[in-house]
């Protein structure tokens, strides 16, 4: 083999290894050695569980980016996110570590957020939310198997009991022994009452078999429906008359709202009082009338004087009868 055909050979060796570098580069960093690689942002949780560097950052189950670093903070564990260009995540989304079935790899899903809410700044922190997994799931159900068991050995022992305490059952038994008669009679004293409601004996019996009495029950609470009806009829109108009486129409909605009808009203009560009061004091003509009884005597004695003048008439002439009568009355 000559010097050229050396050298081709180890040229073309040469170029198949930087084809082999730059796929294997090409394939490690997704095609992203020359592109621009987006922004990031920081998600913050108490534990990033089983979250390791290159997991993937989904939204709504599409991968929008990476996990690009793992820190701690403080008291807390950071997971630096290397977000494609272009996404745009809702500053008020939320992002959680879940689980990709149960021998899967964790990753980071992130929600939709609301649409109107403006976009999260490069470098900013995104909120969190604590999801549970897989280790504290069946922490939790075998705490709960440990309740379960304690429960059972409980209800157990109190079914046979302990330390020579008896049991429920064993209480059940003797309750049952020593009233045994009494349930006896229970019993027949129960059959005999379904066999005379069977039989229509007895004011119930009547109400389960006879088909009349339950007629009788149909139209009774059909009665009381009306009554209830014409009861809803009365309490609309008497609402109506309120109403009226509310808005000032008529005279008692006058009288009660209006203030000058009032006013009116009070005034003619109080003047009739003190016409009474003057009467029942004896003031006034017709005070004096009622209550002085001279006038009455004085009346009387007039007309005696005038029935005796008159008596003397049959025996005068006119002219005499004229002033006989003025004699009498004067």
């Amino acid at each position: 083999m000559n010097t050229a055909q050396m050298t081709a050979r180890v040229g073309l060796f040469f170029l198949l290894g930087l084809a082999l570098v730059w796929v294997t580069f090409e394939t490690l960093s997704d095609g992203k050695i020359f592109k621009d690689r987006g922004y990031t942002l920081v998600a913050g949780f108490e534990s990033l569980k089983e979250l390791k560097v290159g997991d993937e950052v989904r939204m709504a189950g599409v991968k929008i980016g990476s996990v690009e670093k793992t820190q701690l903070a403080g008291r807390r564990a950071e997971a630096i996110l290397r977000i494609e260009p272009g996404i745009k995540i809702a500053n008020d989304a939320s992002a959680s570590i879940v689980m990709a079935g149960i021998i899967g790899t964790d990753y980071i899903g992130i929600d939709l957020g609301t649409p109107t809410a403006p976009p999260l700044e490069p470098g900013a922190e995104i909120r969190t939310v604590v999801t549970p997994d897989l280790n504290s799931v069946m922490a939790q159900l075998g705490k709960l198997g440990s309740k379960l068991d304690d429960a059972l050995g409980s209800i157990g022992d109190s079914l046979k009991g302990k330390d020579g305490q008896p049991g429920l059952i064993q209480k059940l038994d003797n309750l049952v022994g020593q009233n045994g008669e009494n349930l006896t009679a229970t019993v027949t004293n129960l059959k005999e009452v379904s066999a005379k409601l069977n039989r229509g004996e007895g004011t119930l019996g009547k109400l389960i078999n006879d088909p009349t009495l339950h007629d009788d029950l149909v139209s009774t609470i059909g009665e009381i429906k009306g009554a209830a009806d014409e009861a809803k009829t009365f309490v609309a109108n008497a609402q109506g008359i309120v109403d009226q009486v509310k808005a000032g129409k008529g005279a008692l909605g006058a009288l009660v709202f209006d203030e000058n009808t009032a006013n009116n009203f009070k005034t003619s009560v109080q003047n009739l009082r003190d016409v009474s009061d003057k009467i029942a004091k004896g003031e006034g003509t017709l005070g004096k009338l009622i209550n002085d009884d001279t006038l009455f005597r004085d009346v009387q004695g007039t007309l005696k004087k005038a029935d005796r003048a008159l008596d003397g008439l049959d025996d005068a002439g006119p002219i005499n009868a004229v002033g006989v009568v003025a004699k009498s009355l004067f």
